[in-house]
């Protein structure tokens, strides 16, 4: 049944396993395989479609990347989200730790790896909603590409980045290099990753993952 039909929140209550997709992509990813899949589209939660990159968006040039610092709090304007950023490492299974469930409105950063602003992808992570309510990360699927999204950092400087591409990625057609990896050499990018797809009752977890991808393009003060 898909998420358009099936009761709201009915006593849902996602599991490790809605997040293996991230621990098979960083183990694909850090060993360099090369034939990973390509991802599909597909309906994803929240009755939102995941729209790619419509070829006619005119999108601003990329900014220069910052040194190295840690996220304190992400901003979305368009979707009215302000949460805070943890640092958050691997859990024993050495999957990617997401925040607690009982921390709905916090965003997960993958501490071991790029830092937001600084070059490379860096990943935040989120959860898309709980047993009775949705969760941080409950909307992106209906970000599109030109929107912002903000991050304040520890050194006191914001990165701001631009919205490039929404995806939702199924788990037997995942790209990790697409996923995980820079897309362009250089420069400063940004992940947002919540569980997609529909929910599977039978494994209490998510097919899918939604990924929005971002690059630097301006900091504040």
């Amino acid at each position: 049944m898909s998420a358009r039909h099936r009761p709201a929140f009915s006593g849902r209550l996602l599991t490790g396993m809605a997040w293996a997709v991230l621990l098979l992509g960083l183990w694909l990813w850090g060993r360099e395989v090369t034939d990973v899949r390509r991802g599909i589209s597909t309906p994803t939660t929240g009755d939102m479609a995941a729209v790619g990159r419509p070829p006619d968006v005119d999108l601003p040039p990329p900014a220069l990347p910052l040194g190295e610092a840690g996220p304190q709090r992400v901003d979305i304007p368009g979707l009215g989200i302000q949460a805070p950023v943890v640092a958050r490492g691997l859990d024993p299974q050495g999957a990617v730790d997401p925040p607690p469930f009982d921390q709905p409105g916090v965003v997960g950063w993958y501490a071991a790896g790029a830092a937001p602003g600084a070059s490379g992808a860096a990943l935040l992570v989120g959860h898309v909603d709980t047993e009775t309510r949705p969760a941080v990360f409950y909307k992106i699927s209906a970000l599109k590409p030109g929107e912002t999204v903000r991050v304040i950092r520890d050194d006191g400087k914001v990165a701001e980045f631009t919205v490039d591409d929404v995806q939702v990625l199924t788990r037997d057609r995942f790209d990790a290099r697409r996923a995980y990896g820079p897309r362009e050499p250089g420069r400063a990018e940004l992940r947002l990753i919540t569980c997609g797809g529909t929910f599977d009752r039978a494994s209490r977890s998510y097919t899918a993952n939604v990924v929005v991808s971002a690059y630097l393009t301006g900091t504040g003060l």
